[in-house]
């Protein structure tokens, strides 16, 4: 099968020809029809990730159609060869105690295509425990937006609705209006309470505006400037870019008993960022982690984006071939590169 591959981290990736995936006992093989490029996949071409070993091909928000079944996979199951679906880029095992618990997203023995195995970078992706991981797509629902639905928006759903507890009547910043930002902004939005969107860059504030943020000009005094713009600082403040002076501001610009929510990756020398601790202690602020969302939780989702709650199609940037995602992955490391919406390759 062709796919985007790469032999060490950080070199050009290649489109190449590659054996195509075997079927675990319990998973599936999908035939990949769209997938998004993901600032995660280029954490992982970078070899942030130590989970990721060459050769390796990335990508982790897919949308397909069902090319396989594992041979232990449950007739009773309900699934087909030829079925459309997705699933999230955290595959459970369904066996851990966090699994028990119904917190498959911080599964103990997860697996994530494109980290752990190779990814859908390709026109073929394997996943593990099918019965699961599957999520079966509604018919109203292509597989574009549903590409773009995989880490950045469901990511962003659960961080703003079961996260924050974002309430009625709270005012909510957003720092970083690339493609987690921006789906942060429009579930936001949506629930009906004022949004700050924060960026350096003039594209990625033009484009959290028209989703209706208001823009903040992000940068040093970043903070200082939501807290004057709010009239004292957010009860809710989410770094969706991930570096140590994004997430640094976003804590700097809660009000006191505000929640910060950490959704970008923290990677490198930002893993061990500082916090203003004084003002965590001070203002009994809470500092939040996000990471994904379980299969089970997709349903409610799936049903506001079909019932045209949220239109995360709108956020889709530019649709690229194959052939083009060396290119694409490349420039999510140069500065500015925000602000033009999710990149989503169709196949």
């Amino acid at each position: 099968m062709r796919a985007v591959l790469f032999t060490e981290f950080g070199a050009r990736p290649e489109l190449a020809e590659v054996p195509e995936p075997a079927c675990p006992p319990r998973g599936a093989v999908v035939r990949v029809r769209a997938t998004g490029v993901c600032r995660s996949d280029w954490h992982a071409w970078m070899g942030h990730d130590e989970g990721v070993a060459l050769p390796h091909v990335p990508g982790h928000e897919f949308a397909g159609e069902i090319a396989a079944l594992g041979s232990e996979v449950s007739p009773e199951s309900g699934w087909q060869v030829g079925d459309r679906v997705t699933a999230p880029f955290i595959c459970a095992c369904g066996r851990c105690a966090e699994c028990h618990s119904g917190n498959e997203q911080v599964c103990d023995h997860q697996s994530q295509p494109g980290f752990t195995h190779w990814g859908s970078f390709a026109e073929l992706v394997a996943i593990d425990e099918a019965e699961l991981n599957l999520i079966r797509l509604p018919d109203s629902l292509g597989f574009v937006e549903a590409a773009s639905l995989g880490c950045r928006f469901a990511t962003a759903y659960r961080a703003i609705v079961s996260r924050s507890r974002l309430a009625p009547g709270e005012r909510i910043a957003v720092h970083g209006c690339g493609g987690v930002g921006l789906s942060a902004i429009m579930i936001a939005v949506a629930a009906g309470v004022e949004v700050f969107g924060v960026d350096v860059s003039e594209a990625a504030l033009a484009a959290a505006a028209k989703l209706g943020a208001i823009p903040v000009q992000g940068g040093e005094g970043a903070a200082e400037r939501i807290i004057e713009a709010s009239g004292g600082g957010v009860d809710v403040s989410v770094d969706a870019f991930g570096s140590s002076q994004t997430s640094f501001a976003s804590v700097r610009s809660l009000k006191k008993r505000g929640r910060h929510v950490q959704i970008g990756l923290m990677v490198g020398d930002s893993a061990l960022s500082a916090m203003p601790m004084d003002a965590v202690i001070a203002g009994e602020l809470e500092i939040l982690g996000s990471h994904g969302m379980a299969a089970h939780e997709y349903p409610s989702m799936l049903g506001a984006v079909a019932s045209g709650d949220f239109r995360p199609i709108e956020l889709v940037g530019r649709r690229i071939t194959l052939d083009e995602v060396p290119d694409a992955l490349i420039a999510m490391g140069t500065a500015g590169a925000s602000g033009s919406g999710m990149t989503v390759v169709e196949l």
